[in-house]
């Protein structure tokens, strides 16, 4: 199985530390701090439900993609296995749909950090603050991966001690310890229409306003080829993430909907900042708004590796321009770096200028580009995995659980999620212009291998 794999000439720059923080903090974004709210507004206490369904599906992922990439680590993660299970076709068109998703989100993370760093100093224009984002970044990225390893490290350890010190001080105001707050029993859980106020309809819809925030885990596996023993690496850091994650989001959400009435969250406002203000927790404002900021950064220049790496893997492939291929001395594809942040500004620049029109068009093609991704990453898992077992069976050391049942059960409840979009008034824009670019993408992908087989 490993001897076609050609050998990465990447650095080894990343260690197991980097690679645990960045499963755990590359999905502790602002989806969570902000737009939990959405959620618990349509779903009421029944979102706690809501985010063991989405992260149970987002486990389900990691732990395909954890054994796909412990067997056979490559800088291109899932697009390298969808090739191998697929075909060049599949490699291809999952390589540049992810890419595109990433240099896409990547302009709305520069522009919400910008919008904070603004409030905080109006003086500089919004622009100027983005323009600082991108450049130290690009530097950052630039210069050494272990540059990015130690950017991330330490984003993400901000980030989980604000979750943790929050979970600590809403699991003491639930019990009243706290000074000025008495036990809150179960009156917000059972009161306002029950624990599922809106039906399980409501549960759904909360999966829909939510699953997209657990985007962000797969940039783990791709970064694993980067470290000293990428196989024993990202199997640590993928037991270790997925875990957390179900404690960091289902306990704080619990937390939340324990803490206040669930009619009183407002979209758009962070639910934390509501709890934290509640139990008298002095600036909950602002201090929530530097957990926001670093989010957003860390979740940046995350993208920004992740889309460097997915395309540098796909111009060794020969699927995208051999000049991405430049690497530098210290082991950084400087050239697809470049080409990343070069869109990323270009994203940038549309959702500045028109935020509610192209820019709009660009987010809705890839609203539902995750669920591609994760869907083919399960396609490529079912077929790979039978050809491990029969080639390199000792490869195996992190297996995917029940297979292959649990891997055709997140596929149904991928394309579950999928149709319930479609029948979602909010949500089928999404799909139908996701859909269009995917089948983009397939079209370019089609081509390609007919000329191929013409040559």
């Amino acid at each position: 199985m490993h001897d076609s794999l050609p050998a990465e000439p990447l650095s080894h720059g990343l260690k197991q530390r980097h690679l645990t923080m960045l499963g755990l903090g590359g999905v502790i974004g602002a989806g969570l701090f902000v737009g939990s709210g959405a959620g618990i507004a349509v779903a009421g206490p029944g979102i706690v439900v809501s985010y063991l369904i989405a992260g149970a599906i987002a486990m389900l992922v990691m732990r395909m993609l954890g054994e796909m990439s412990s067997a056979m680590p490559a800088s291109g993660s899932f697009s390298v296995h969808a090739e191998r299970a697929l075909g060049r076709w599949a490699g291809f068109s999952v390589g540049w749909l992810y890419w595109f998703l990433l240099v896409v989100v990547l302009a709305v993370e520069a522009t919400g950090a910008a919008k904070i760093a603004n409030g905080w100093a109006p003086g500089v224009p919004q622009w100027a603050w983005v323009l600082i984002f991108m450049v130290v970044f690009t530097g950052a990225n630039l210069a050494a991966v272990k540059n990015f390893g130690e950017f991330e490290f330490w984003f993400a350890a901000l980030k989980i001690f604000a979750i943790v010190t929050f979970l600590v001080l809403g699991l003491l105001a639930v019990f009243g310890v706290l000074p000025d707050t008495s036990p809150v029993g179960l009156s917000n859980l059972t009161g306002q229409g029950g624990f599922l106020p809106a039906g399980w309809s409501g549960v759904v819809s909360g999966v829909l306003a939510v699953i997209f925030a657990f985007g962000g885990l797969e940039v783990v596996t791709i970064a694993a080829a980067e470290s000293d023993d990428p196989a024993r690496a990202v199997g640590r850091a993928v037991r270790s993430a997925v875990w957390r994650i179900l404690f960091f989001y289902v306990g704080s959400m619990l937390v939340i909907v324990t803490l206040l009435p669930w009619t009183s969250m407002k979209p758009g406002q962070s639910p934390y900042v509501a709890v934290l203000d509640a139990i008298g927790i002095p600036y909950a404002g602002q201090i929530m708004n530097i957990v926001v900021f670093v989010a957003l950064l860390s979740a940046l220049n995350a993208n920004l590796y992740g889309s460097s790496r997915m395309v540098f893997s796909l111009a060794e492939r020969g699927e995208a321009p051999k000049g991405l291929l430049k690497v530098s001395g210290g082991g950084v594809p400087r050239r697809a770096v470049l080409a990343s942040v070069a869109f990323g500004f270009i994203s940038v620049l549309l959702n500045l200028k028109w935020p509610d029109s192209v820019f709009l068009y660009m987010l809705n093609a890839v609203g539902a580009v995750l669920l591609f991704v994760w869907a083919l990453i399960a396609v490529s898992q079912l077929r790979l995995r039978r050809r491990i077992e029969r080639e390199a069976p000792e490869t195996l050391s992190l297996k995917m659980w029940a297979f292959p049942y649990l891997t055709w059960a997140a596929l149904a409840a991928m394309a579950a999620v999928l149709v319930l979009m479609l029948f979602d008034d909010s949500a089928r824009p999404q799909v139908l212009w996701s859909a269009g670019a995917t089948a983009a993408v397939l079209l370019v992908a089609g081509v390609r291998e007919l000329r191929t087989r013409r040559v």
